[in-house]
Parts: C-alpha cells; structure tokens; sequence
C-alpha cells in the first residue's frame, strides 16, 4: 500500500476525540466520523511525553488501496472404498494401489496421480473428516464461505462419505457419522464456545432432479419448482426457498432427515439406492458480537452431494431413470467443463459457461469465487470400474487447477471501523509495554506505518495555539454565516416586491390600451403637456 501524499498528521502527546475531529475537518481525514468511532468504542487516549505515530492508513479509501483477498486453490481429497459384495462375486480385482505415507495413488501399473489428501479402504469416517473438513468448520467462524461437494461415479460411495446414516448421527454413534453430520456437530459446538457472539443460524436443503429445482423442507404438496435469479451484487439468489431457523444440533439434524427422506432415488444395475439428483444443504451463519454490534460478519456453508456419473449400458437404465442419468451427466459435463476453463491458463480471462447448468450456477462461489472449497472425489478399487476410476482421478486433477479467493463477508463500513480499532489496540498494546516512546515496529507487518514523526512540547505548544486561532476564526465564520443569510433573505424580499411591481405595470399598460380602443383618443397627447397656442392641431382633435 502506497499513500497519496497527504500531509502527514501532528498529533501531541494527548489526542482526545475532539480534537481528532478537528484535524479531521481540516481534510487530513477523509471519513473522520468511522476513525472517530473507532476512537470512540475503544475510550483510548494517547498518552506519553512522546509518540511515534505515522500516517494512519486508509482512514478514506481514496488514500490507500485494501490489500486483494489471498488466493488459494480448490483442495481435492481421493477416497477409496472397499470392493462390495457384488464384485467379489463377479470376480472383479483391485485395480489401484497408494503409496504409504504420501497422497498418491496409482491406477493400475502407471497412472499415478497426487492430491492434497489420498484416503484408501481402510480410512475411517472421522480420519477422513479431521483431516480435511475440520478446518472449514473454523473458516466459518472467522466469516468465510465454505463448500464440500462429493464427487464420482454412481455407487462409488459419495452419499455415504457425505452423509453416513442420519439415525447413526441422531443416536450419537460416532463412528458411522458423515462429513455433514459432523459439521453440524463441530459448528453448534463451536457456537457454544463462544459465548461472547450472538449467533443466528439457518439452513436450507434442495436438490436438482431433471434440471428443476425442489425445495426440500417444504411439504411434498406444497413443492413448486424454483428459479434462480441474481442480486444487485451479482450473486444468486433462489425466490421462495425455505430457509428455516435452527438453534441446535438435533434440530438441524431433523432437518437433515426430513429433506434426505423427499430426495429423489431409485434402483439401478448398479446401485439399489441410487440418487437421482444433486443435492445442497446450506448452513447460513450470522454471528455478532455482544459488546460490539459493529464487528458482524456471516458465511455460507454449502455441502454437496453430486448425484453420480453413469453409463446406461451398465446401469441398463429405461423410460424415466434413463432420461434421470441424461440430466444428470449433463450437469456433471457442464461442471466439467467449468472446472476445464478455470484451470487451464490458456482459458484465463475467457467466459466461464457457469450459466450452461443450474447447478454450476449454484456452484459459481465455490469454484473460481469467495470460498474455501475442499472436493472429495469418490471412487471404486474395482477393475471393472477402471476406465470410470480414471475419468473421476482426471476430472479431480484439474479441480486442483482452480484458484479461489475466499475474503471475510462483512459490511464495508463495518469491515473498516473494525480495522481501525485493531490498530488502535495494537497502538495500546506498544504503548503499554513500551512505557513513554512507542516503538510501533510490529505495525509494520501490516504495510500501516509509512513515516514515523516524533513530538516534542514545543509541537503541542503551537498545535494548541493552532487550535485557539481555528477556534476563533470558525465563530468568526459561523457569525458570517448567519449574516449572509440575513442579507440573502432582505435580497429575496426585494426580488418579490420588483416581480408585484412589474406586474402592476402590465395590468395598467393592458388597462391603458383598452381605453384607447374604445375611445379613440390618442392616449400620447393625453400624457403630454398640452400646449394650445404652440399645437393648434391638438386643439381641434380635443375639440371633437
């Protein structure tokens, strides 16, 4: 951050809000009242013979320009499951091997593929969870959006990985719990932790079956497809979509369970329980401090269960589950295909078709926008499924390829009252422990201090002497003031009393040319003085 060449600010060695209002005016602030308030909620006064105080930066935001939100990629994570019943039966051997220790796995003798979380048969849920999921859970909290979507082909074990069994969560048998039960449990008890903050939180639940939206905590009879449309910020939002409040975990966890029981799913050659639609739950979460209604921020927390990847000739789909597996495997290409040009660098700057699908519009924060996004990639050991193996590990690869850029949600001008009174504790903080001069070195982390001056009495002298004259000449201006008016008031008077005269003058001119045509009489002779003897015509036009 550079500054525009403001003259720097001479503060003496005690700064009361009144004065820094003053400055203020002066134009060394842009907007004095959010620096004031910042002062105000913190009741600090600087004290010290001495203090080293540079530039505050961006007290206006025409004077500095705010660091842009850090870039990070999409996160993939690979899990495995173990063969089923069924393959064994048929006879079907295990195509993929993972290297100990490292997150890699190799596709049969030579496609090897690294992610940034590899989990085999043997991982359970919870080591999938804490090793990946967990720290979403705490993004939340600091106001950043988050977005978990499962991905792979059908029966690959996506619902499973994403949901578990919902009576195992309800009953709190642990071990069986998925990633979005877990969620819930971590982020009420991280609610509960901070009882310092006022939290509010609500969720919603739908899915897209055949390209159509269904709201899934309304009651079936109720159910009219949606729409999506777009806010005045340009994100999306879904009209009519019930968004009900929560307070704690087995609430949500009702929710849950009542939306997954109206999902759409049937049976296949492949899966007899097989989802028919993507599904979203989002948790919205608001939290504001108490002792702070300035610092408030909220994030979303979106939890995706793609439906799965499918071929009819194995599926052996008809009539209505087939035309279910054509919209399906076109919202998973339309993905595909945002993934692809998001992570290509040649497709930089190009469209990005996120309107080709519903669900990639949906989807459009959480890849290549403000989100942290952790895709967990589904997929089967059986060599029977290792050409849908690839395709999934590839589809993962250039997911990894996405940059996001995840910032804190929080109101501009809440976002820079709460800036401003962390440097004012940070200022605090040196002062504390510096004792009369504060060194403000750690300051410099966050590119604030620019220019350090040092004040001396003789500097506090002539600002107080400064003050004393500002003082004198804005009552001189204010006196000025109320005499500008007066004399604004008597010039309008005197403009209405000349516009009444003027148009007493057009009613007799109009009053004066009547009377000559009805008498005849030559009204410029009547106004002249008439003298007989020197106008004899006059005389006999008067005579007549």
């Amino acid at each position: 951050m550079e500054p525009t060449g403001r003259p720097p600010l001479f503060v003496k060695s005690t700064v009361t809000v009144p004065e820094v209002a003053s400055i203020s005016r002066h134009g060394y602030f842009g907007d004095w009242s959010i620096f004031c308030g910042a002062f105000k909620s913190c009741k600090l006064v600087f004290l010290g013979p001495s203090i080293y105080l540079e530039y505050i930066g961006f007290l206006a935001n025409k004077w500095w320009k705010m660091p842009e939100g850090k870039v990070i990629p999409v996160r993939v994570a690979v899990r495995c499951r173990p063969l089923i019943q069924k393959e064994k039966d048929e006879g079907c051997q295990q195509c993929l091997h993972f290297i100990p220790n490292e997150p890699q796995v190799v596709l049969g003798k030579d496609k090897a593929f690294t992610y940034d979380y590899v989990f085999n048969m043997n991982d359970s849920q919870k080591d999938v969870y804490s090793s990946c999921c967990k720290s979403l859970v705490d993004n939340i909290f600091k106001g950043y959006n988050a977005t978990i979507l499962a991905y792979g082909q059908t029966g690959s074990g996506k619902t499973h990985s994403m949901s578990g069994y919902y009576e195992a969560a309800i009953g709190e048998e642990i071990e069986d719990m998925g990633v979005i039960p877990r969620v819930l449990r971590d982020l009420f008890f991280g609610i509960d932790d901070r009882g310092d903050c006022d939290f509010t939180v609500k969720v919603s639940y739908l899915e897209i079956y055949n390209e159509d939206l269904v709201d899934l905590l309304c009651p079936p009879s109720r159910r009219e497809t949606l729409n999506i449309r777009e806010n005045i910020e340009g994100g999306i939002k879904i009209p009519g979509l019930r968004e009900v409040q929560v307070s704690s975990y087995s609430e949500t966890m009702r929710c849950l369970e009542l939306g997954s029981q109206g999902r759409t799913t049937g049976a296949t050659a492949m899966n007899n329980t097989s989802s028919r639609s993507h599904a979203i739950f989002t948790i919205h979460i608001e939290q504001k401090k108490k002792e702070d209604m300035d610092d408030a921020c909220e994030a979303k927390f979106h939890l995706v269960d793609l439906a799965g990847s499918e071929r009819a000739k194995r599926t052996r789909a008809e009539g209505e589950r087939f035309k279910e597996g054509v919209n399906i495997n076109m919202g998973l290409l339309a993905l595909g295909n945002v993934i692809s040009a998001l992570g290509e660098d040649s497709q930089r700057g190009r469209h990005i078709p996120y309107r080709d699908a519903k669900l990639t519009r949906l989807l459009q924060d959480s890849l290549g926008g403000n989100s942290h996004t952790l895709m967990i990639a589904c997929i089967s050991p059986a060599d029977s499924n290792m050409e849908e193996t690839l395709n999934t590990l590839r589809y993962a690869d250039r997911a990894r390829k996405i940059k996001n850029k995840p910032i804190v949600n929080r109101d501009p001008q809440a976002a820079e009252i709460m800036r401003l009174k962390q440097l004012v504790q940070q200022l605090q903080e040196q002062m504390i422990h510096g004792g009369g001069a504060v060194t403000i070195t750690s300051l410099s982390s966050l590119n604030l201090i620019k220019h350090i001056f040092v004040f001396s009495s003789s500097d506090s002298d002539d600002l107080s002497s400064l003050q004393d004259r500002n003082r004198i000449l804005e009552e001189e201006n204010t006196k000025l003031t109320v005499e500008l008016q007066k004399a604004v008031d008597q010039s309008t008077a005197l403009c209405e009393n000349l516009i009444k005269l003027e148009m007493k003058c057009d009613r007799l001119k109009n009053r004066l040319e009547d009377l000559k045509k009805d008498t005849g009489v030559d009204l410029e002779a009547l106004s002249s003085s008439i003298d007989i003897e020197n106008n004899p015509h006059l005389k006999d036009q008067l005579t007549d």
